[in-house]
């Protein structure tokens, strides 16, 4: 009788991406002549809610006919971006009778998926530009917030409205969650006035700053991420950065980079002209201290109505219109 297979053991996990890694591991040569498939065990983390999904359940085990290693894992069906992972492997020999002699399973190691790379991001900005619809002219970016926020503006913070960090609101994988610093300013405007609305999710009192004052030849414009929340709004996110600046440097790496005078989404012209996407609500990061003198400040006739804020909000995994990987 041959002698049973050895768990392997000595894994390693490599090339981390969104929806894909490289793993390896050790056994015998004797094993590794004699191996036919491996089985790869994959658990998301956080227990058996979290890990329900649409189009299968996990934990999955990976069955693979063996190859050279390391071998790569790849599948948008089960792997999602962002999201830890336990994986253990073990080796088998497939017999004549169609079953397996199985080794036993190696020790179990975590890992955590990685963001959307340029490429993903590049796809959703595809998909945002076919239903930008037609451009609107508009004048001002302008940020909402309570009567608190602008009084600590004036009192603790030298008149300036400073960057917070980017929350977990829009696409799972995206770049500049949870690690980009930005002030936050909307643009869309009415259809039937051409000005701001009159109401508002995040305060009564509303900053308006003259679009060029943001938007003008020394600041980049990247296209950051896209998607909705279970309706029929649909967001996208776009990062103003002026040139040579750390949030600029961040962008560059991560987020396509866009014509500010021929795009479907923000542009602005001769003559002080300026112009958004009318089917598409645009939120706008700025990646630095915007002084509050450099606007004006009213409150708005409008309602504070909560129920359309974006703040940490889960993207639909289930829109066709907004996401990749097939519903990721």
């Amino acid at each position: 009788m041959e002698p049973p297979l050895t768990a392997p053991h000595g894994i390693q996990i490599s090339d981390i991406t969104c929806d894909s890694f490289r793993v390896s591991w050790e056994m015998p040569p004797y094993d590794a002549r004699r191996v036919t498939h491996y089985f790869i065990d994959l658990n998301k983390t956080g227990g058996q809610k979290e890990n329900k999904f649409k189009h299968r359940d996990v934990p999955t085990k990976l069955v693979a006919k063996a190859v050279v290693l390391p071998m790569t894992v790849r599948g948008h069906w089960f792997l999602s971006p962002r999201t830890e992972y336990t994986l253990a492997v073990q080796t088998a020999m497939k017999r004549s009778d169609g079953e397996y002699t199985v080794s036993g399973w190696s020790e179990t190691l975590r890992f955590c998926t990685g963001d959307y790379a340029m490429e993903q991001v590049k796809q959703l900005q595809e998909k945002a530009e076919g239903i930008a619809g037609r451009m609107l002219s508009f004048q001002v970016f302008y940020r909402n917030q309570t009567a608190e926020y602008f009084q600590n503006v004036r009192d603790k913070w030298g008149g300036l409205m400073l960057p917070s960090l980017k929350d977990q609101s829009g696409s799972h994988g995206s770049p500049i969650s949870g690690t980009l610093h930005g002030v936050f300013f909307s643009c869309n405007t009415e259809f039937n006035t051409g000005l701001p609305p009159h109401d508002s999710p995040y305060g009564r009192w509303r900053v308006t700053v003259p679009a060029g004052h943001l938007f003008n030849e020394n600041t980049h414009l990247y296209f950051a991420d896209f998607y909705c929340m279970y309706s029929a709004y649909h967001y996208v996110v776009l990062v103003l950065a002026p040139r040579g600046s750390q949030g600029d440097s961040f962008c560059s790496a991560r987020l396509p980079l866009l014509n500010p005078q021929n795009n479907p989404f923000l542009t602005r012209g001769e003559q002080g002209s300026y112009w958004h996407a009318q089917d598409l609500i645009l939120e706008i990061i700025y990646t630095e201290p915007v002084p509050m003198g450099m606007g004006q400040l009213s409150e708005i006739k409008g309602h504070q109505l909560m129920s359309l804020s974006t703040a940490n909000a889960k993207k639909d995994p289930s829109c066709k219109v907004c996401n990749i990987f097939g519903g990721r």
